[in-house]
């Protein structure tokens, strides 16, 4: 890693880092919490309370879009604002525009909160905010842009630092994703119809939906990973030269998989066949970025047994590895037969999303919080630990059992008599699903108890006299 002995934290901009870093804890338990609920909405259905706004069709959308962009984003927000002035050692660009940033989030994210479970729709699965709210999201995505890459510009050091070239990349890349897909014609302030229609439509959709999981929930917090990891572990990247060959690959090769969740429409064949072919493609770099993060602890493996803050970091990176195998079988169209639309696609995105998404957040901001707020390390560390193995539990319940049931669903589905009538009627697939989503309630609850926990560790933590709290010793 590079030295910033020679710049202090007062050099640099740390108000807006604070302020995503705290909004990302509070939209995390927020997120999470409307999960667990619609999770339990789907055991017990009359915890709708046979209220529109609070039925699973409004709920779902205000669930991924909470941790997605309330939860996910602010994480981002916040550590690329850190991280690209500490490796340019430079304080950031433009700092009222990054103040709007921060207040221009939060006022989208406000505002998701109230039209979604109100049904303002486009009914695109990730880009569901109607388009008033989709031009605001334009406009502040546009000033972050010009706030990073601003910051790069005047920097001090000749060099760009791996994370910030990922950063860079889903800054982007989101950018272009976003305002090509909510193209619309507005017909009142509430409703759009899609500029794209039929089959170009869902194209469209979901060369978005994708690589929204590929720039948004991938590259970015990548970028969180080459800095944090190396940072935590005190170690440097294992290899620099892989982490370029990790971001060009990844990069060339992510943009063209999204067909793969569209196997079996009326998408054309071939397209269905070029996004199987680039997901299989991809799993190289994926592993290559996995593999150089998991690597950098050289030398430093003994750290895990004292340090559950490299726990965090360490583990979301087997979870991405683990998660970024299972991604490119399911793109197979002979395993995706069994796999669509059953439960084992909600398994395979828990997999990315609470494994490695939230891990690594957790991780970078268990990392961040103490050196924003001027202490050592964090209130309570045995509560990082408590923390790290709620999130692990509740994340291997998750997925574990959305797999059985998804497979289980997959092979109801296909199961035929002898003279070709359908086995099982779809409410038997239903039933026999009902443990399984009893385990994934139980899960989600062991994980929004992990984050209940990190926001009391966090609150004792900013609350504490600076220098109250030293760094431990290693044992």
């Amino acid at each position: 890693m590079m030295n910033h002995s020679q710049s202090t934290g007062a050099d640099y901009n740390y108000t807006i880092v604070r302020q995503f870093a705290l909004t990302t804890v509070l939209w995390g338990i927020v997120g999470m919490a409307v999960g667990v609920l619609i999770a339990a909405q789907l055991i017990w259905p009359q915890l709708n309370f046979e209220t529109p706004w609070l039925t699973f069709s409004r709920l779902r959308p205000l669930h991924t879009n909470a941790v997605i962009f309330a939860f996910g984003t602010s994480a981002l927000f916040a550590t690329s604002y850190y991280v690209v002035q500490r490796t340019c050692q430079i304080r950031l660009f433009a700092p009222k525009l990054a103040a709007f940033t921060f207040w221009g989030w939060q006022a989208v994210i406000i505002a998701a909160a109230i039209t979604l479970p109100m049904g303002y729709t486009q009914g695109k699965e990730y880009a569901e905010l109607e388009w008033p709210i989709d031009i605001a999201i334009a406009v502040i995505w546009v000033s972050y842009a010009i706030v990073f890459f601003g910051t790069i510009a005047k920097r001090t050091t000749s060099h760009i630092y791996v994370a910030n070239w990922f950063f860079g990349a889903f800054i982007i890349t989101v950018a272009v994703l976003h305002i090509v897909n909510s193209m619309a014609v507005p017909v009142s302030l509430f409703k759009s119809y899609s500029l794209y229609s039929g089959a170009v439509d869902a194209m469209v959709q979901w060369w978005y939906g994708h690589n929204a999981v590929g720039f948004l929930l991938t590259a970015g917090f990548l970028g969180m990973m080459y800095y944090f990891v190396p940072k935590q572990a005190g170690r440097p990247v294992y290899s620099y030269r892989l982490s370029i060959v990790h971001f060009w690959a990844l990069i060339a090769l992510y943009i063209w998989a999204g067909p793969h969740h569209l196997h079996y429409t009326a998408l054309p064949d071939w397209t269905q066949s070029l996004g199987m072919v680039m997901s299989l493609i991809l799993f190289a770099p994926s592993w290559g970025g996995m593999i150089n993060g998991i690597m950098t602890l050289s030398g430093a493996w003994h750290k895990l047994r004292t340090d559950p803050v490299l726990r965090f970091l360490v583990v979301s990176l087997s979870f991405y590895g683990m998660s970024t195998f299972e991604g490119p079988m399911m793109a197979i169209k002979t395993v995706n037969a069994l796999s669509h639309y059953t439960d084992w696609t909600v398994g395979h995105v828990h997999s990315g999303a609470l494994g490695w998404v939230a891990m690594v957040s957790i991780g970078s901001l268990y990392h961040l919080v103490p050196v924003l707020f001027g202490h050592g390390r964090m209130f309570s560390t045995s509560l990082v630990n408590v923390h790290f193995w709620l999130a692990t539990i509740g994340t291997v319940l998750y997925i574990v059992s959305m797999w059985i049931s998804g497979v289980m669903q997959g092979l109801m589905w296909r199961a035929v008599n002898s003279d070709g009538t359908l086995t099982y009627s779809f409410v038997e697939s239903l039933e026999a699903s009902y443990p399984f989503y009893f385990v994934r309630f139980l899960g989600g609850c062991f994980f929004l108890t992990g984050m209940l926990i990190m926001a009391y560790n966090v609150l004792r933590t900013v609350k504490a006299p600076k220098d109250s709290l030293p760094a431990l010793a290693e044992a």
